[in-house]
């Protein structure tokens, strides 16, 4: 499994495992996150530890790329992830990302998805980038069009009854 950390000017990122499950417990029960992406019924570090065996680490065994969780050099503080996801609904990959409050509007989000974005055309053989959000989400919808991605129309993806923006690279 491959358990490089990779590195921008501003961050580290390494994909997340099962010792990342208090960050990813703080992260899933972040406002944005509840609000944006949906409650992920995470109300324990165990439940993240979990959830982090079960929709990344199993991921990652199959496919060779999953969440990373991002890493603030300057101080080593976890403050976000990013990352492709195989999405059933989904043509091609979705990427994701998701900040703590106190790290957005920095540009490390860009920064990441970015990285994240190039890596997974050079590295791990994507041929196609999806992203999706809901239409209140307009931060999550102009990193999306700075990464280069296009809408392309509204969808609904199994299990989820919003309707969510697709966009396209």
């Amino acid at each position: 499994m491959n358990m490089k950390v990779y590195e921008t000017e501003r961050l580290f990122l390494r994909f997340t495992t099962v010792d990342d499950a208090p960050f990813i417990y703080k992260l899933l029960n972040s406002p944005k996150w509840i609000q944006f992406i949906g409650d992920r019924n995470i109300k324990t570090v165990n439940d993240a530890v979990n959830y982090i065996n079960k929709r990344m680490l199993s991921q990652l065994e199959k496919l060779g790329h999953s969440n990373f969780t991002v890493i603030r050099k300057s101080d080593n503080v976890k403050i976000g992830s990013c990352g492709l996801y195989d999405r059933e609904g989904i043509d091609g990959l979705d990427i994701g990302f998701a900040f703590l409050p106190d790290y957005e509007g920095k540009g490390y989000a860009f920064e990441a998805a970015n990285f994240i974005k190039n890596l997974g055309f050079k590295e791990f053989n994507v041929d196609q980038l999806s992203a999706i959000t809901l239409e209140e989400n307009i931060s999550s919808q102009k990193l999306l069009k700075k990464l280069g991605l296009t809408f392309e129309r509204y969808i609904k993806i199994p299990n989820d009854d919003e309707e969510l923006m697709l966009f396209k690279l």
